[in-house]
């Protein structure tokens, strides 16, 4: 029998503590006004002291699970994308592993930042449809706030970031039963890695942190705002485009679109330019800023109890981000 992967159940978590962009006017030379412009973000959650990645993403795990009805021990493997591990080595993966008590299961970290999730996506489908799992756990999870330059200096990049988790159940089931992941596409172009990245600490330094290197402020993350936003609007609608006609359908069929959630503004000029209906668009960065990799997964999963998935919907998952990497994925809710 040929095999398709489903979306049985979706979960988020993201923390209770809110910082808002007059908290961010406290810290650094800005407005309320500039950041809403500039971004579209009017609020960010942020983890407390002692919250760690692990535990943003059990919290997901454990809604996904719950929605799914099913157990840890249904589960045949977990992927988690990050950008933000909880420590050097081992991955995230494993301390979420550690806190859900999955027994044995294997379980790996993917690095490919905002469109980490799209990659881990393509990853669990095809593992999928080869037969290997039945179920995979799909985990994307981000704790920006305790890396960024709370400071004027680092303004451009801090004022985006939120911290969250997002989660999904991926299941095999026939491929002619009609739900499911129809297509998913993924690109990189590691030429512009040092357009947005963290230099240090890194086994590239020796040592790999030191106090020149605080000093040179190397462990903050930096952006070439113009440059990023430039090849963000360019890749997103190839990429889109792409992965619809590798599945056959239109731009017309698809019946919710999600962007990755980095700036609104990138979103809007997206959706211009492919002149996508606004209510055809659904954006949450407004309330919990860049959560880069956990993004996606939290829109589905908010979308999904709010309703707005219906059974046979085609939805549209699009991001880009650091290294650069993007994708996109076509699927069939249901």
């Amino acid at each position: 029998m040929a095999l398709r992967s489903r979306i049985v159940g979706t979960g988020m978590s993201v923390p209770d503590r809110v910082v808002t962009n007059a908290d961010m006017t406290q810290w650094m030379d800005t407005t309320e006004e500039w950041i809403e412009q500039r971004t579209g973000i009017r609020e960010r959650r942020w983890v407390e002291d002692g919250q760690k990645p692990s535990d943003l993403a059990r919290g997901a795990v454990v809604a996904a699970l719950s929605q799914a009805e099913l157990d840890v021990s249904d589960i045949d493997c977990i992927l988690l994308a990050t950008l933000s591990p909880e420590h050097d080595f081992p991955g995230t993966s494993f301390f979420l592993h550690e806190a859900i008590d999955a027994g044995d299961i294997p379980c790996i970290d993917l690095r490919a930042q905002c469109s980490g999730f799209l990659y881990a996506l393509q990853i669990a489908d095809s593992l999928i449809v080869a037969g290997r799992y039945e179920r995979v756990l799909v985990v994307g999870c981000e704790v920006h706030s305790t890396g960024l330059d709370v400071s004027t200096e680092g303004r451009d990049v801090t004022v985006i970031f939120g911290d969250g988790s997002g989660a999904l159940v991926l299941e095999a089931v026939d491929a002619d039963a009609g739900p499911g992941v129809l297509e998913v596409r993924v690109h990189a172009q590691g030429k512009h890695a040092r357009k947005l990245w963290t230099e240090g600490p890194g086994s590239a330094m020796y040592p790999r942190i030191d106090h020149a290197a605080l000093e040179a402020r190397k462990h903050y993350p930096i952006m070439d705002g113009r440059f990023v936003f430039k090849h963000a609007v360019t890749r997103m609608p190839e990429v889109l485009l792409e992965t619809l006609s590798a599945a056959s359908l239109k731009l017309e069929d698809v019946d919710l679109f999600l962007f990755h959630q980095a700036n609104l503004r990138i979103n809007e000029f997206v959706a211009h330019k492919l002149e996508i209906p606004k209510e055809k668009v659904l954006n949450n960065i407004q309330r919990l800023g860049n959560c880069s990799a956990a993004a996606l997964p939290i829109l589905l999963a908010e979308a999904s109890r709010e309703g707005i998935l219906e059974p046979g919907k085609l939805v549209s998952l699009t991001a880009f981000g650091s290294g650069f990497t993007w994708g996109s994925a076509i699927l069939r809710w249901g």
